[in-house]
């Protein structure tokens, strides 16, 4: 590939080391890119709330696509510039069809707006447990108050399966009437709007710099990283990576505890 135009990059497994930090190495090559005026997009699963420490961390200023693509975050101004939600609806069908197929499931939402938030931005039915730990401060509700408002994502979490189970039935028993990935494989997977996904959020900032796909290259390490990898003219996945983003990936490079995001990015900054 020639030097990108536009870098792309997953977070969690990817752009952070193992404890969840970045590198010197990571903070100096990104600090090279923003130097040549190359937009860096953070491309994540995170909610907009989760993005601060990393661009603390370094530096980034610009556009996160956040929520596996259903959410388009500008960190500067801290502001929320668009979103693709699950109506309630959609939610409680959604629900309803896995609670007949996965007895003893959990559900949590996401929320975002472009407009003062008037409900939690996170919100639990009672006995969902988050994988990474409790957030200080999580709203606990009824399952009806869960799925009673639109989100961007709706989690679902069953702690007797791992998530590529899980996704497995879901989308046996859903037929893609939404989209369903997941981004650890501790039993929970994560639903988007149909057609919402991390390619289709790093296309929407890809038309705001009218840049074409090709002139993008994208790291990530899960299954909720294969389209964007997929979609851009070279997709890079991480050594640790999960065995579909690893075949859906143009190049493998080193882990993230190796810095093996510095490492290709070192090539042309």
């Amino acid at each position: 590939m020639q030097r990108p135009r536009l870098i792309a990059s997953d977070v969690d497994g990817t752009l952070l080391d193992p404890m969840a930090r970045v590198t010197g190495r990571t903070a100096r090559v990104i600090a090279r890119v923003i130097a040549s005026d190359t937009p860096f997009v953070l491309v994540t699963g995170r909610p907009p709330r989760w993005i601060a420490p990393v661009a603390d961390e370094t530096g980034l200023d610009g556009y996160a696509v956040c929520s596996n693509g259903a959410v388009l975050y500008d960190i500067g101004s801290e502001r929320v510039l668009t979103t693709h939600g699950l109506d309630p609806m959609v939610l409680h069908d959604v629900t309803h069809a896995l609670e007949r197929a996965l007895p003893g499931i959990r559900v949590a939402a996401e929320r975002a707006s472009t407009t003062a938030m008037t409900v939690p931005e996170f919100v639990t039915e009672h006995g969902y447990r988050n994988p990474w730990g409790d957030e200080h401060g999580v709203t606990a509700a009824p399952r009806a108050e869960v799925l009673g408002h639109p989100a961007t994502k709706l989690l679902v979490r069953h702690d007797g399966m791992s998530s590529a189970e899980l996704v497995a039935v879901a989308r046996e028993v859903l037929d893609h009437a939404v989209d369903v990935t997941f981004s650890t494989d501790l039993g929970l997977i994560e639903f988007s709007a149909r057609g919402v996904t991390k390619a289709s959020g790093l296309a929407d900032v890809c038309d705001r710099f009218d840049l074409p796909a090709r002139d993008v290259i994208a790291f990530g390490d899960m299954p909720n990283d294969i389209e964007m990898l997929r979609w851009v003219g070279h997709g890079v996945a991480m050594a640790n990576a999960h065995p579909e983003a690893l075949a859906a990936a143009d190049e493998v490079a080193a882990p993230n505890s190796e810095d093996g995001v510095a490492q290709v990015l070192e090539r042309w900054f």
